[in-house]
């Protein structure tokens, strides 16, 4: 089996069939000018700059025939999986369910909650909606894994700090192999980021493993082809 340049070390691949790629949250609401994320008054522009690298590791998955995983932040349109300490956080223009340019904010079916046309999911691939910041939570993803055999977990996706972390901590407490691919995930705060990646990876990888995709795509290619 190869292996992937990562940090702290090597993350070694499994046997072909085991390893899924999971897409956090590539939506309009958080990547587009008008969404959410613009609301609240970050820089989109952060977000955009991955979306290239996402896309190229996204196509290299389909290419070897290897599962992937796109997950959507989203709530039910009445807001009854929304608990008040999130309706009510923050101080932003718009809250979540507030009307916005691309439809009502984080709400299933509207127009901004999808993901974005470069990354839209094949009919084959998995897209789980979550109303938490994990994606593990309240969703069925770990019975799909086991169902799959799934074994070991490349991330990519938004926000860094939150979302990505979040369920790359809830993947690693329940024994899957995790490896972030530090150029395709990307946050409003560029020191979020950094300090997220090397939190992750401390201690001998107490979480999981670190890369960047040019050397992910290469072992996986040369792996699985």
């Amino acid at each position: 089996m190869s292996a992937i340049a990562a940090q702290p070390y090597d993350y070694e691949l499994p046997t072909k069939g085991n390893i899924a790629l999971v897409i956090i949250d590539m939506q309009r609401d958080f990547l587009e000018y008008g969404g959410f994320g613009d609301a609240l008054g970050n820089d989109v522009m952060q977000l955009q700059s991955i979306v290239p690298t996402v896309k190229k590791l996204l196509e290299t998955f389909r290419s070897l025939n290897l599962p992937v995983i796109h997950t959507i932040e989203a709530h039910a349109a009445d807001l009854s999986d929304c608990p008040p300490s999130k309706l009510n956080r923050g101080k932003g223009n718009l809250k979540i369910g507030d009307q916005g340019s691309m439809g009502r904010i984080l709400i299933v079916g509207e127009a901004g909650n999808n993901i974005i046309p470069e990354l839209t999911p094949l009919e084959k691939e998995i897209v789980i909606t979550k109303s938490t910041k994990g994606a593990f939570c309240r969703t069925n993803l770990e019975e799909i894994l086991q169902k799959e055999n799934i074994t070991h977990l490349l991330f990519a996706g938004v926000t860094t700090e939150v979302c990505v972390q979040t369920t790359m901590r809830e993947a690693n407490d329940r024994g899957y192999e995790c490896l972030l691919i530090e150029d395709a995930t990307a946050s409003y705060f560029p020191d979020f980021k950094s300090a997220t990646i090397e939190m992750l990876r401390a201690q001998g990888g107490i979480i999981g493993w670190t890369a960047k995709s040019e050397q992910a795509i290469a072992a996986l290619l040369e792996d699985f082809r």
